[in-house]
């Protein structure tokens, strides 16, 4: 399973825009350089996530864009879901009773990926922007960010000690 583009930028653009804010509007030619995505795609992002009022536009000289409610109540999920990016993990349409296979029936792994798509979005529902912005979001994926010497010292650490051997003289 693979997020989109569309899911990926839109949550870049957000955490961009909630780090930079500063209670003053941002560009979204800002937001596009600092983060490498195209200025006409960002726009169509942001005409989404305004619809779904999670930013609203400032008009004007000093112009752009803020958070539509403060960043510990958006959620990563709810970023997600207003640019219509689907959280799913199957072929299948979410809650059809009809499978992906050729017969219609549900193939023998359905239930498998659906609960994975459950979990994804269980699991980002329970994130929010301030968690990102603020670094806390960092489990193992931390580590490897930090170097080979952390990572083998992790390694290292999960890995049960081995029984010492005394032998008889």
């Amino acid at each position: 399973m693979r997020l989109s583009t569309k899911g990926r930028y839109a949550v870049m653009a957000m955490v961009d825009l909630a780090r930079h804010t500063n209670g003053h509007p941002v560009a979204l030619a800002d937001i596009a350089d600092r983060q490498e995505i195209s200025l006409s795609y960002l726009e169509q992002l942001f005409a989404k996530l305004r619809k779904g009022t999670l930013v609203r536009s400032v008009r004007g000289p000093g112009g752009g864009y803020l958070l539509g409610r403060p960043s510990d109540q958006l959620r990563i999920a709810d970023i997600i879901l207003a640019v219509d990016e689907p959280i799913r993990a199957t072929r299948c349409a979410p809650g059809s009773p009809e499978g992906c296979v050729k017969n219609k029936s549900r193939c023998l792994t359905h239930d498998l990926w659906e609960e994975l798509g459950n979990q994804i979005h269980l699991y980002l529902s329970s994130v929010t922007l301030n968690d990102v912005v603020e670094n806390r979001v960092l489990g193992t994926s931390g580590l490897i960010r930090h170097g080979a010497a952390t990572q083998s010292l992790a390694i290292e650490a999960a890995q049960p000690a081995q029984p010492t051997r005394v032998l008889a003289q």
